[in-house]
């Protein structure tokens, strides 16, 4: 268990931090990268996964429970990296994941502290750590990334027989096409560790002016994603079964 905590934290903690670094650059006043566009966000975030990835390979680099869950779902004899599918083992993904996801966020922080004390949108600064949606409406937003998740899980599960050299690059250029296509309603969390470990910290470090983590909406990055994930376990149980 403890390499697995160990593993998936630093690659989940690289993750955020990078991730939610790349939203604060394009989101902070002052910073080098300021309007730098939401394609540069998409960007960022997948050169975030393609180093968290790397980082995390000793455990199969999940950090993300909706990916534990997927893999669960989809009937796999065991993780990727040859680690045994138990409940303990599952519950050291999720602490890794989730860990790591709020250290990344406090790192983001301290990175950006002098940029978040410059600015005055209360709600930007909520953006860097946590994702929030265009047209706050629960159903549609649940399906949003309810979908968004389902192609992120899906096609994860079948890049089983690339070469392994491919992996990280491939999941990196998924989640850009992900953000590019999926993104704009709800900012693409599809992940409860990326935007739960990252809200929590928000809650936590001496922000100037944060205003409020928005725990109304906190639940939804969460079963969202998680709701996709089992759904592409399923299915992709099903279509593997169905072509030998």
């Amino acid at each position: 268990m403890g390499t697995i905590i160990l593993s998936e934290t630093l690659g989940t903690m690289l993750l955020t931090l990078l991730g939610c670094g790349v939203v604060a650059n394009h989101l902070l006043t002052n910073t080098k990268g300021r309007g730098g566009g939401f394609l540069m966000v998409n960007f960022g975030w997948g050169i975030a996964v393609f180093a968290g990835v790397y980082v995390a390979a000793k455990s199969g680099a999940h950090l993300n429970p909706a990916v534990t869950l997927g893999i669960l779902a989809s009937g796999a004899d065991e993780y990727a990296a040859g680690v045994d599918i138990t409940v303990l083992n599952t519950i050291a993904y999720f602490i890794g994941e989730f860990l790591g996801g709020f250290l990344g966020g406090v790192l983001c922080w301290l990175a950006y502290r002098q940029h978040f004390d410059q600015h005055d949108n209360a709600a930007e600064k909520l953006g860097v750590f946590s994702t929030g949606p265009q047209y706050r409406n629960v159903t549609w937003n649940l399906v949003t990334e309810v979908i968004a998740t389902f192609v992120l899980v899906f096609v994860i599960l079948f890049f089983a027989g690339t070469p392994s050299g491919l992996g990280p690059l491939a999941v990196a250029m998924l989640v850009v096409g992900i953000g590019a296509s999926l993104g704009g309603p709800t900012g693409y969390a599809i992940n409860p560790a990326r935007d739960m470990g990252p809200r929590l910290a928000h809650l936590v470090v001496p922000i100037k002016g944060k205003g409020s983590s928005d725990w109304g909406y906190s639940w939804i990055p969460v079963v969202g994603p998680i709701v996709g994930g089992v759904v592409a376990g399923l299915v992709a149980m099903l279509v593997k079964n169905a072509i030998g």
